[in-house]
């Protein structure tokens, strides 16, 4: 499957962004949907994951109560609603899927990569 993640940018602290991850392939409902993040001089980490069916979701404990990820297995898409977004959220994110559908924070457990898009917050 080919990821490809959209929606970044320039924002200010409170802001919000929707990002986007679109996926090719017909089996998008049989991957997990993970986010992840590194920013400058920083390891990449977890910051999101969405089940196959939607049904369960789990957040990394700096982002829980505002980003809010959901998945249009329809559409091949998944989202993640950031809100309140703060200056530490500055990162390049990055979608990825994880070939069945149980469920991990790790990124060693993803199969494909989307390449990635910038959110920068300003204070």
């Amino acid at each position: 499957v080919q990821l490809q993640a959209f929606g970044g940018g320039l924002v200010q602290a409170g802001d919000s962004l929707r990002l986007s991850c679109a996926a090719s392939g017909r089996t998008f409902s049989s991957y997990t949907l993970g986010w992840f993040r590194q920013a400058p001089g920083k390891e990449r980490e977890f910051v999101l994951f969405i089940s196959c069916s939607g049904g369960r979701t789990y957040y990394a404990d700096s982002v829980k109560g505002r980003f809010t990820i959901s998945r249009d297995n329809a559409k091949g898409t998944v989202y993640v609603q950031m809100n309140s977004l703060k200056v530490e959220d500055t990162a390049v994110y990055f979608c990825a899927a994880r070939r069945d559908c149980t469920t991990s924070i790790y990124a060693s457990h993803y199969d494909y990569w989307g390449q990635g898009t910038e959110v920068t917050v300003s204070s």
